[in-house]
């Protein structure tokens, strides 16, 4: 299925992470968090290429010793606090001299991935004719349990009166983005590209493989899983 297809994955790694420091090279049960990313793309054996974007040269060795390549530094722009992730896909694309048909970006923040995941979205790409594949987790309460508090703390109002007294069960189930896995129709790749429109899909993942490191805590919880 996909000897027809020239597919890209694209790592960000981008080096001001101000939450963490160093985040995408921290390490992580004795490997950097980068390695894992690298290693789950190389494990599914579908990308005729792998490249980590990044301003960091550091970054880039440790890219290169597992495995991907980095044939480009980033422009001060997409290194900014402000660059979108399509503006960082655009700016690979454009510099490199390929022409690909499928553009699969892998966040280094989801260590706990799996090759499987990434073929599976991929194959629903496909299957689709999509122009995107979002990777999705369950969230793990319904939006009605949700809203917002002002100063005095008062919860009148804080649940809709159609949900009041409902079993969670009966509640909706709502979903969220865990930012593992995103695949793109790589000619949609614009700064106009919308991955949320009539030809997007969800790709479901299993909460157990859904953490997205963001702090110290979600490190200390992926080590766990992952140990």
């Amino acid at each position: 299925m996909y000897k027809t297809k020239k597919i890209i994955g694209i790592i960000p790694a981008r080096s001001g992470s101000k939450g963490v420091k160093d985040k995408n090279i921290k390490t992580l049960a004795g490997k950097p968090l980068i390695s894992y990313t690298i290693e789950c793309a190389k494990a599914t054996g579908i990308f005729d290429d792998i490249v980590v974007s990044t301003d960091s040269s550091k970054y880039a060795d440790i890219a290169m010793q597992y495995g991907a390549s980095v044939p480009f530094f980033r422009s001060q722009e997409t290194a900014s606090d402000s660059a979108n992730s399509i503006s960082v896909l655009e700016e690979v694309l454009n510099n490199l001299q390929e022409t690909y048909d499928i553009v699969v970006m892998l966040q280094p923040t989801s260590p706990l991935r799996q090759p499987f995941h990434i073929k599976e979205a991929v194959d629903l790409f496909l299957e689709k004719n999509a122009d995107s594949v979002v990777s999705v987790s369950k969230f793990p309460h319904s939006i009605a349990w949700v809203n917002s508090l002002d100063e005095s703390l008062s919860m009148n109002g804080f649940i809709k009166k159609e949900y009041l007294n409902k079993r969670r069960q009966d509640l909706p189930q709502m979903y969220m983005l865990n930012g593992a896995v995103y695949v793109f129709k790589a000619s949609m790749i614009n700064k106009d590209f919308n991955m949320f429109d009539d030809k997007s899909f969800a790709y479901i993942m299993d909460k157990e493989y859904s953490i997205d490191i963001d702090d110290e805590y979600d490190f200390k919880l992926a080590e766990a899983l992952v140990g």
